[in-house]
């Protein structure tokens, strides 16, 4: 069994989910507050977000988990380089972007990062859409611009019924990608409570082929 680790306040990671609505951007939110708090650079990206749900002003708008990621890292970037694609319907990317007329692909979205990615100080964090095979088009998905974009990945699992099958089967996909799994987060969403959750946690420590993150 692996033992838990604190978050790494440095370093470049690619953040998925065991599902949608999982809480990834709220780790990912405090994730960066404290790479800040501890005098790092922050920097958070949401490459596609699909759910235009914040006016900012009269007929501008923006996405809402975009938005935490942009004001935790300290608004040190504009909101379109943060969010390079914004999707009006809360759906699958590839549903979203057709509902528009518009294709979204993984070379868009890896050229906007390149420039990003390139800096090394700090803690820069991309955030995927839902979890690791959500369709992209017609053909990628987002597991192929992680997959491109060779990040280490870090699995956000919702302590919720079944989370021991999703987070295995979505290690064994990030494995199959080539990819290295660098950690975990266990993330219990509020207001809610999962019987036997240590129990559950113990077991993903055991099962899982990486670490344990925590605060």
């Amino acid at each position: 069994m692996l033992t838990a680790r604190p978050l790494p306040l440095h370093g470049r990671f690619f953040v998925t989910g065991t599902d949608t609505e999982v809480g990834k951007t709220w780790v990912c939110s405090q994730w960066l507050q404290r790479a800040r708090a501890a005098g790092q650079p922050a920097r958070g990206f949401k490459p596609v977000a699909a759910g235009a749900d914040v006016e900012v002003a009269p007929g501008q708008w923006r996405n809402s988990d975009a938005l935490a990621l942009q004001q935790a890292a300290g608004n040190v970037l504009a909101y379109d380089s943060v969010n390079p694609v914004l999707l009006p319907a809360p759906l699958s990317p590839h549903l979203a972007a057709a509902a528009i007329g518009r294709t979204v692909t993984v070379a868009q979205l890896q050229q906007h990062l390149a420039g990003h990615l390139a800096v090394t100080e700090g803690l820069t964090l991309v955030e995927g859409a839902g979890g690791w095979r959500v369709p992209l088009n017609d053909s990628e998905t987002l597991a192929d611009l992680a997959r491109v974009l060779a990040l280490p990945v870090v699995l956000v699992v919702r302590l919720q019924l079944g989370c021991i099958n999703h987070a295995l089967l979505t290690a064994e996909a990030i494995a199959a990608d080539g990819l290295i799994l660098a950690g975990w987060v266990a993330n219990q969403m509020p207001g809610t409570a999962m019987a036997a959750s240590a129990d559950n946690i113990a077991t993903l420590r055991a099962r899982l082929p990486a670490p344990q993150w925590h605060w």
